[in-house]
């Protein structure tokens, strides 16, 4: 028996894949319509963890913006004005924790929220923080800074994304204010390439920060899949991480059968034990334990397994499509040529129609 069990604990073992840490983000700039064609250009290489700024939705609006796959997080919609808004999603598995930074926030001067999770055993936590344009800096700043006082310790590895709008591919007064207020926290800005771009200027006003004496085997690349005006950014840190399989999850049976067959136990109850004693302590104990015996009996627990994502429907064709549309964007972004362009809308309409019947 022994031997058995040993064997099957080596094939779970088996079952567990492990491939290096991977968070992705993106000023999205509205998450309306993007997410299947996001996973379709990720696809199979999905990352763990995707940061995303400027979502323009409100708090009812979210329910309807799922990430096939991925569980949404963190995340801090806005009130008062239009857009802004951040969010993260954790890919499905990851046991994750979230922390509300809402007391820090304030609409276009400091957007952000953070979560904390365990990756072969460093415990990291990810920040997300979007500041807009017209955004109060000094705010910002000071906010920051309460942020990383509140959560900083030594074995905590932190890692901010997201879009502040400070261009690091030019020194400025803002850059060196904030450049040393990360030091001091031993973070450092990892993005030197540029995240937004066009016909006549390029800024790097997106960036990830993070200790990089703690992560010293990493790499940060661009993603460009024009989903917005804004280039992603793909962080990739070389620690091992476990996707275990999913297992069976407990939960109680409950349809209109049951539902029925409590209801008509609870009135065939007499309630003797309940109400044969004076004691009002004594009379509820009572009571609990018989109406748990019979919603315990009614509702039986049975196990089902985790709906798994269906990724069939990204086909080789798609995704084939999805990397000729990389390129050919960034031909037409690079070239004044209005034949090419119009040949991309066109070939862009036709991936859309392609993924729109996958689109929830």
């Amino acid at each position: 028996m022994d031997v058995k069990d040993g064997s099957l604990q080596n094939i779970e073992q088996r079952k567990v894949k492990e491939v290096p840490f991977k968070v992705y983000h993106q000023n999205i700039r509205s998450l309306r319509r993007k997410s299947d064609e996001l996973l379709c250009h990720l696809y199979p290489d999905l990352p763990h963890i995707i940061c995303r700024t400027e979502h323009h939705m409100n708090i009812l609006g979210h329910s309807y913006i799922n990430v096939e796959g991925y569980t949404a997080g963190a995340q801090f919609c806005r009130v008062l004005h239009e857009k802004g808004g951040v969010i993260i999603y954790v890919l499905n598995n990851l046991k994750y924790t979230n922390i509300d930074l809402s007391e820090y926030c304030k609409e276009k001067d400091f957007e952000t929220f953070a979560l904390k999770l365990t990756i072969n055993t460093l415990n990291i936590c990810i920040i997300t923080i979007y500041r807009s344009s017209s955004g109060n800096f000094n705010y910002f700043l000071q906010n920051l800074e309460k942020v990383l006082q509140l959560l900083y310790t030594p074995t905590l590895h932190i890692i901010i994304c997201g879009d502040i709008n400070i261009n690091y591919l030019a020194e400025n007064e803002q850059k060196r204010q904030i450049n040393n207020l990360l030091l001091m926290y031993n973070l450092t800005a990892i993005v030197n390439f540029p995240t937004r771009m066009n016909n006549t200027s390029a800024s790097a006003i997106d960036n990830l920060f993070m200790d990089i004496s703690l992560f010293e085997d990493f790499l940060v690349t661009p993603f460009w899949n024009d989903l917005s005006d804004h280039d992603a950014q793909i962080l990739t840190i070389n620690i091992p991480t476990q996707i275990h399989p999913d297992k069976p999850k407990p939960i109680r049976k409950i349809d209109k059968h049951t539902i029925f067959d409590f209801i008509y136990n609870l009135s065939n109850e007499t309630w003797d034990s309940v109400f044969n004693v004076t004691d009002v302590s004594l009379m509820f104990n009572s009571f609990l334990n018989t109406y748990l015996r019979i919603f315990y009996s009614c509702f039986p627990l049975i196990r089902i397994k985790s709906r798994k994502y269906n990724n069939n429907w990204i086909t080789l064709g798609i995704r084939t499509s999805c990397t000729r549309k990389r390129k050919l964007f960034l031909l037409t972004r690079n070239r004044n040529n209005a034949a090419l362009k119009q040949y991309y809308k066109a070939y862009c309409k036709i991936l859309i129609k392609v993924i729109l019947p996958f689109m929830g």
